[in-house]
């Protein structure tokens, strides 16, 4: 799978500033939306062999140009030139990778594009992809917005959302995945009949969900009383399900169709 790296805005700055530097070093094109960001971009520091993920491993595996100082006209990703030709699903936030490296194993004639703006979580994954060998994944380090900029319209067949953060706190939940702000260009983005998972602990979510998703051109797909408890066939628990386990928090998890 031939690429040409692209690498975000500042992110060899990311193994070395604070957070704060980052989020600056991001914002540096005049045109680029001011999109208020919430959350961290780097946590604990990162290991050697993580560091060496990143500067051996990232470029190589991006989409094309998603930043805008590389792509100020928004020019759409050429998709069926990254991937072949292959159906194309995307994971917002993959947190630690295992959900994406499992699904890209599972299901070599699909590409699988993954965002995430933790740069640890980045770093996790590009591990997890090399362990595994697999071959069908891109990653853009970064917001999700910007890749829908940059995403053809119709273009994804199945789209995750899987332990987002749930920002508890009532005047925090604007901050929310859940929210026209994603949705709007998330359905923009997926083609008609295309799938979109959800999956989460936290009962207000949940709620936040089934109000917000449907408002959107999406249907859920619920059968019968009860199938939200049920994990998909082609499942993998993931560390942040194991903790809500550990933690007595019940999973869903809901499936929407886009009409």
């Amino acid at each position: 799978m031939g690429r040409v790296g692209f690498c975000s805005a500042g992110l060899r700055e990311m193994l070395r500033p604070s957070p704060a530097q980052a989020k600056a070093s991001a914002m540096t094109h005049p045109e680029r939306p001011r999109r208020n960001f919430y959350g961290r971009l780097k946590g604990k520091s990162l290991k050697q062999s993580q560091k060496g993920y990143i500067e051996e491993d990232l470029e190589a595996l991006s989409p094309g140009p998603v930043d805008w100082d590389a792509n100020p006209d928004r020019t759409p990703l050429d998709l069926p030139t990254l991937f072949g030709g292959k159906p194309v699903w995307l994971e917002v936030g993959f947190g630690g990778g295992e959900h994406m490296v499992h699904q890209a194993a599972q299901n070599p004639d699909v590409g699988i594009i993954g965002c995430e703006p933790y740069i640890n979580g980045v770093a996790m994954l590009l591990g997890k992809i090399r362990r595994a060998g697999v071959d069908n994944v891109a990653i853009h380090p970064g917001d999700a917005r910007d890749i829908f900029d940059v995403l053809p319209e119709a273009s994804i067949d199945r789209a995750f959302l899987l332990y987002p953060d749930p920002w508890p706190k009532t005047r925090h939940h604007r901050r929310r995945f859940v929210t026209p702000e994603h949705l709007e260009p998330l359905a923009k983005v997926l083609k008609p009949g295309a799938i979109f998972r959800v999956a989460t602990d936290i009962e207000d979510y949940v709620r936040q969900t089934l109000e917000q998703v449907p408002r959107h051109g999406f249907e859920w797909l619920a059968e019968r009383p009860g199938d939200w408890k049920e994990p998909w066939g082609d499942w993998i628990s993931t560390r942040y399900e194991q903790k809500a386990l550990r933690e007595g928090r019940v999973p869903h998890y809901l499936t929407f169709r886009k009409t």
